[in-house]
């Protein structure tokens, strides 16, 4: 009797009780034909995004394989068993999601049940080809691929032989690395850039499949060259490589020559490289010397007569492959990925009486579960949390967030594509993934460690940790009641952030809400409860006495329209946030959670006031526009400096314009305006012909003297005055960066070449572009190929991915003040015109001051700057030009370019290859 859980394309999953029959004939009934069926109800649940039943687990079987064989039979039964584990596991920790099961047959069980959906209209999915289960199911592998293009192979044989290489390549995972080679008189690499084995990550198998689709068939077989070109890869010590497994895998419609030689030349006696021979193809060649030579080098002999053939024989190794695991005994292999927001964890079953392996165990555990577990209040606002697996990809990390829903392939991201420009990335990803120990990353000090909590961390320097507080601090009934709704109006309003203080408080993006929430829980239970986070909640009450004190004290014994002000506020590292008058919080749209909000970041990691506009348009007639400055509070304990707190002010932008124009006359040029003298650079006097501005650091206008501009307060400064920004960048007043976004999503283009985005690509310097040994360098060939345009075409596009989206490649640009902090005279000259224009860096501030005449004429030739993402077009224009080869470029450019120093080199390639 079997109990087996099967899918049906409507959306009602059948529980069947199958019992094998038997006919009065002998002839035993197919149990899924004859078997009773149940309906099955079935749930929405959030945490699966699906509608699940909780008392079933479901199967999943490839549609290439039958159904109804005793082989998927017997799996479906066994498996069954798993279900009570599959509950028990939950019930233990309802933190779980996914528990799957991949068998090595190809069925899948999974729990809870939930009607299976075809992530495309033909169901391809197999178990078997997903990244968790291949590496989990084999050893890290160095593969060398040889295709036999000689003349004999053409027309169906070919494209057989090309689509099992495609299928061959997604075997592999990121643990393993490979080379493709063409073969016929001679072996080329069929990308000549990749002279050794690499890294079979997304990328690099995106441009061997686009180059092997262009594989053309000539000339006549000789296996020598294919072989000898496979064994000097796998037996070249110099390139990085997995040093575990070894194999070839040779594809080919049939030969007569047995390449005994080459054998004994480079693998006898010892046979440490498998080679796996496929004959492709309908044709009458003899294939014994194709099963000799799989035979005497420990391999085995496939066939691959059509399509069909072509996904079951393709992955028929990595049962061969799992042999040395199961000898390994309770060693098994444990894998990572992730996949939208989910960790899988893969666990190895084996099977050790025929030396095979069942299958893999898959585990999801949301990423937020393991967020729950890090110290993140202990580092403070600017340090986080990230964890990488052995290859270097993010596996958590505050930069990963993938932007595709339902993606179905692991998000691949490199550490260092994730981090910013910074001179230690590779020396923290290294000691990473050699050490296998827990390295934090920060950038600021807030709060010293106790020698306790520094041995959390592997380096020395001081991390950000909160001050510790004993556990009988005294608790005033009045601080309490200030987080009352009751009393916002006297004492202004008060946004906790949303934090766990308390198991059993609930969370609620409605912050008087929680408010009401965490005030009735205080009511039931002690800070020093159990249940509660303690050193949270005692800085959430400490820091809610000590701004209660600076209202009463400070904030209520002035009057804000006399400065100016719309609003007073602090925020501390405890989670208060508290705005004063009360009405000003109407228009806070600043984050409740001060370690997310950007004025608190920023106040932190700078000194001095940072002045902030605000992010949305807006209309002067109808909104009150309110320019937020903040600074970090410093106090010194104990000989180090820390900043528990962040204050400010919201300025009104009329009245302070006011005040702007007044106190920026007069300091222009150093003269002093009277009664008697004229002031040719006086912003409030000649307001008609002068231009006068605050701009922040990042370029974005804070401030104008022309009304005009008031609904144009942060915006870019470039969309206010492209040609005077043109000046201060030209004139090194700012500097300009670029990055890239590797996680994009863009609409898909008709007849695209665009595929996925490449991880781990190499950016290339200036100095690489006018370096002409980079230029022949398999850098700059892989670069041509991959980086920007994606590689090939999306053939290998993950399953479930909408047709209308395609990964891509984003160019983030970045403006930052330079370090001048001298005042500097400008002549802008535009050939019929010029004006003069007058900067000066304001200190303890994030901001720089600026005059100029109006413009005079009415065209300029510049360049007109953009903070706009756009998409990465550089090499894919490149790569469109050449010819539709993989060549590297060197063989198209023989071009010795020199470059001034200051010309962005993104603008000048294109005109380069265009002109």
């Amino acid at each position: 009797l079997c109990l087996v859980s099967v899918l049906i394309p409507a959306d009602l999953c059948m529980c069947v009780s199958c019992v094998c029959l038997q006919t009065e004939d002998g002839e035993e009934e197919n149990p899924l034909e004859s078997s009773a069926s149940l309906e099955l109800e079935f749930v929405d649940d959030p945490n699966f995004k699906n509608k699940v039943n909780y008392s079933s687990s479901a199967v999943q079987i490839p549609t290439d394989i039958y159904k109804g064989s005793p082989v998927i039979l017997n799996e479906l039964n066994w498996t069954q068993a798993l279900e009570r584990v599959f509950i028990e596991n939950r019930r233990e920790d309802s933190s779980l999601r996914w528990q799957v099961f991949g068998s090595a047959t190809g069925v899948t069980r999974y729990y809870p049940a939930t009607p299976w959906r075809a992530p495309n209209k033909i169901d391809l999915y197999d178990v078997r080809r997903r990244p968790w289960y291949i590496q989990g199911a084999s050893s890290p592998k160095d593969m060398v691929i040889i295709v036999d293009v000689s003349g004999s192979v053409s027309g169906l044989t070919l494209k057989l032989m090309k689509t099992s290489v495609v299928e061959m390549l997604d075997t592999l995972s990121d643990d393993d690395y490979v080379n493709v080679a063409r073969f016929n008189e001679k072996a080329d690499a069929v990308v000549p850039c990749f002279r050794t084995l690499v890294q079979a990550n997304v990328r690099n198998k995106k441009i061997f499949k686009e180059a092997v689709m262009h594989m053309q068939a000539k000339g006549t077989t000789d296996y020598k060259s294919g072989f000898t070109f496979a064994f000097e890869q796998l037996l070249n010590s110099s390139a990085p490589r997995a040093n575990c497994n070894k194999m070839i895998m040779m594809f080919t419609d049939g030969g007569e020559d047995r390449a005994q030689e080459i054998f004994e030349k480079y693998n006898w006696p010892n046979k440490t490289v498998r080679v796996f021979t496929f004959s492709v193809g309908q044709h009458n060649y003899d294939v014994t010397p194709l099963q000799w030579i799989a035979c005497a080098n420990k391999g085995y002999y496939f066939e691959i007569p059509s399509i069909g053939a072509i996904r079951i024989n393709t992955q028929e190794y990595l049962d061969v492959l799992g042999r040395p695991m199961v000898l390994a005994g309770p060693k098994a292999k444990q894998v990572q990925g992730c996949v939208d927001g989910i960790l899988i964890i893969g666990l190895c079953f084996f099977f050790l009486q025929n030396q095979l392996i069942l299958g893999v165990m898959g585990v999801d555990i949301a990423i937020n579960e393991i967020k729950k577990k890090t110290p993140t209040y202990r580092l403070g606002a600017n340090g986080y949390t990230f964890a990488i697996d052995p290859n270097g990809y993010v596996l958590l990390h505050p930069n990963l967030r993938p932007k595709i829903i339902n993606f179905r392939e692991p998000v691949t991201l490199d550490f260092l594509d994730a981090e910013l420009e910074d001179s230690n990335k590779e020396e923290v990803k290294t000691a990473s993934v050699e050490h296998h120990h827990y390295v934090a990353m920060v950038n600021s000090l807030l709060r010293p460690c106790t020698s306790e909590e520094q041995l959390l961390f592997t380096h020395s320097s001081p991390m950000l940790c909160p001050l510790l507080f004993p556990d009988n601090l005294p608790l005033s009934v009045a601080d309490f009641e200030s987080l009352l709704p009751n009393s916002f109006e006297s004492e202004g309003h008060v946004f906790i952030a949303p934090r766990e203080y308390c198991s059993d408080l609930e969370l609620s993006n409605n912050n008087t809400e929680f408010l009401l929430n965490f005030i009735a829980l205080m009511e039931k239970v002690t800070p020093d409860s159990k249940q509660c986070d303690n050193l949270l909640l005692h800085n959430l009450i400490l820091d809610t006495g000590i701004i209660r004190q600076l209202v009463e004290k400070v904030w209520k014994n002035k009057d804000l329209n006399t400065y100016g002000f719309l609003a007073v506020f602090a925020a501390t590292d405890g989670g208060i946030t508290r705005v004063f008058p009360n009405k000003a919080a109407e228009t806070w749209e600043e984050d409740p959670e001060p370690f997310n909000a950007s004025y608190y970041r920023r106040s932190l990691d700078n000194k001095g006031y940072i002045f902030r506009a605000p992010y949305r348009l807006l209309n002067p007639e109808n909104d009150t526009i309110g320019i937020l400055v903040s600074t970090a509070v410093e106090i010194t304990i104990g000989g180090k400096t820390v900043k528990p707190a962040v204050v400010g002010v919201k300025l009104d932008l009329e009245a302070w314009t006011d005040k702007f124009k007044i106190l920026a006359s007069n300091h222009t040029d150093g003269r002093h305006c009277g009664p008697n003298r004229d002031c040719e650079m006086d912003c409030e006097a000649n307001s008609d012909d002068l231009l006068c501005y605050l701009i922040d650091d990042g370029g974005f206008l804070i401030m104008s003297n022309q009304k005009d501009d008031w609904n144009k307060v942060g915006m870019f400064f470039s969309d206010v005055d492209p040609y005077l920004m043109f000046a201060l960048y030209n004139n090194s007043f700012y500097n300009r960066k670029q990055s890239f976004d590797y996680q994009s999503v863009c609409e898909r283009m008709p007849n695209s070449e665009a595929g996925a985005a490449p991880r781990g690509v190499f950016v290339p310097t200036i100095a690489d572009f006018v370096n002409l040994a980079w230029w022949t360098s398999a850098a700059a060939c892989a670069t041509h190929m991959s980086l920007c345009s994606g590689g090939a075409a999306d053939e290998v596009a993950a399953e479930g991915t909408d047709s209308k989206e395609r990964s891509c490649v984003m160019i983030q640009t970045q403006f930052y003040l330079s370090n001048l902090s001298s005042s500097y005279n400008i002549l802008q000259d535009c050939g019929n015109c010029s004006r003069l224009i007058h900067a000066k860096r304001i200190n303890s501030t994030n901001l720089l001051f600026v005059v100029a005449e109006k413009m005079p004429c009415n065209t300029c030739e510049i360049e007109k700057l953009s903070q706009e993402e756009e998409e990465c077009i550089l090499f894919h224009i490149i790569h469109q030009l050449a010819e539709k080869t993989t060549h590297c470029l060197i063989t198209r450019f023989h071009l010795l370019i020199t470059i001034p120093a200051e010309t962005d080199v993104f603008t000048f390639i294109p005109r380069l290859f265009l002109s």
